[in-house]
C-alpha cells in the first residue's frame, strides 16, 4: 500500500494546500516523487520520532495538515506520549502514517513488527484509526483523514485482492455473502481466505471493519450472526485491545448469539523464531492449513 499512499498524497496535494509531510527518515524508493511535490512541505525530521510527533502537533495548532509517517512502531508506540499529550488531548488533525502494522517487516524482527498499534491508537481520546483492506482504500482513506479534524492514524500493509466487488471505504463493509459462517476480519490478513478451497471459502459471509473506534454495527451483521450461528474473527493483531474486543460489546448489546464464536489473532512468537510476513501468520493461524482446519471446525 506504499505506492497507493504515495500518489494519494500527490493526486490530492494542490486540493489541500495547507498539507504538510514530515518523515522519520525513511521512504526510499516510495516517497521521491511526493518530496518533489511538496518541496518545502516536505520534512525529514530524522531519527526522532518524538520531537516529530510534536513537530506535527505544533504545526497542526498553526492550521497546517501535518502527515506523520514511519515504520509502525516507531510512529505509534515510541512517541506515544507526545501522540497523547500533544497532539490528542488537543484535538489537533495529524495524520499518523505507519507502515508495515502486524508483522509486515517479517524478518526484520519483534522491533519493526507492530501487533499492538490499533489497540494502542484506538484508545487514545479523539484518535480515528483507518485500516485499508484494498489497493483502492488508500486513496479514499487518504480523502477521508483530509477531511476529518481529528487526528488520525492510518495502518499500512501489503493489500489484499478480492474477487468480489469491495465497496468503498468504510466502517463496516459487506465482502460477500455465505450461508455457513460469518467471519469478521480488519485489514489485508482477510485476504488470506481467497487461499481456502472454494468450497469452503463459498460457505463465508465476510465482513471488513475498518475504522476504529466501532460506533455501532449493521443490524444486517447482527441478523446473520443469529442466522448462522457460527462467527469467527480475525485480525494480524493482538488479541488484546484489537477488533474482537472493539466489537464484542456490540454484539452482545443487539443480542448477538452465536453457538460458535472464534478468535485468531497474531500470537507473537510461540516458535521464538522470525520468518516472513506470510510465516508469521500461519504460525498464528491467520494462513494457511491452520486457518482452514479451523474454519473446517467452525463449519461443523
Amino acid at each position: 500500500m506504499r505506492k497507493e499512499f504515495a500518489k494519494g498524497l500527490i493526486d490530492n496535494f494542490s486540493l489541500y494546500p495547507k498539507q504538510v509531510f514530515i518523515t522519520g527518515d525513511l521512504g526510499f524508493m516510495a516517497l521521491e516523487e511526493v518530496r518533489n511535490v511538496f518541496a518545502d512541505r516536505f520534512i525529514n525530521a530524522g531519527v526522532a520520532e518524538q520531537n516529530m510527533v510534536t513537530i506535527a502537533a505544533s504545526l497542526a495548532y498553526e492550521g497546517f495538515i501535518p502527515w506523520v509517517y514511519s515504520i509502525s512502531p516507531f510512529v505509534t508506540l515510541r512517541p506515544y506520549e507526545q501522540l497523547r499529550n500533544d497532539v490528542c488531548l488537543h484535538n489537533l488533525p495529524v495524520k499518523v502514517v505507519g507502515n508495515g502494522g502486524g508483522y509486515g517487516y517479517g524478518i526484520m524482527g519483534s522491533t519493526h513488527h507492530n501487533n499492538e498499534d490499533i489497540g494502542a491508537m484506538r484508545i487514545l481520546p479523539n484518535m480515528k484509526v483507518l485500516v485499508p483492506l484494498v489497493p483502492t482504500d488508500v486513496n479514499e482513506a487518504i480523502i477521508w483523514m483530509l477531511n476529518n479534524p481529528q487526528p488520525n492514524y492510518l495502518r499500512l500493509n501489503l493489500a489484499a485482492n478480492f474477487k468480489e466487488h469491495v465497496p468503498p471505504f468504510a466502517q463496516w463493509r459487506k465482502i460477500k455473502s455465505g450461508s455457513g459462517a460469518v467471519v469478521i476480519g480488519t485489514g489485508p490478513v482477510l485476504g488470506n481466505l481467497l487461499e481456502l478451497p472454494d468450497e469452503i471459502y463459498q460457505k463465508l459471509e465476510i465482513w471488513a471493519v475498518s475504522i476504529f473506534p466501532i460506533e455501532d454495527i449493521p443490524v444486517e451483521l447482527i441478523n446473520r450472526v443469529n442466522q448462522c450461528k457460527r462467527v469467527l474473527t480475525m485480525e494480524e493483531h493482538s488479541g488484546n485491545g484489537g477488533l474482537n474486543e472493539a466489537i464484542a460489546p456490540f454484539l452482545l448489546r443487539n443480542q448477538a448469539s452465536p453457538s460458535k464464536y472464534i478468535n485468531i489473532f497474531s500470537k507473537g512468537y510461540p516458535s521464538g523464531k522470525y520468518g516472513d510476513q506470510s510465516w508469521h501468520q500461519e504460525e498464528s493461524g491467520l494462513k494457511g492449513d491452520s486457518l482452514l482446519n479451523t474454519i473446517q471446525d467452525l463449519l461443523k
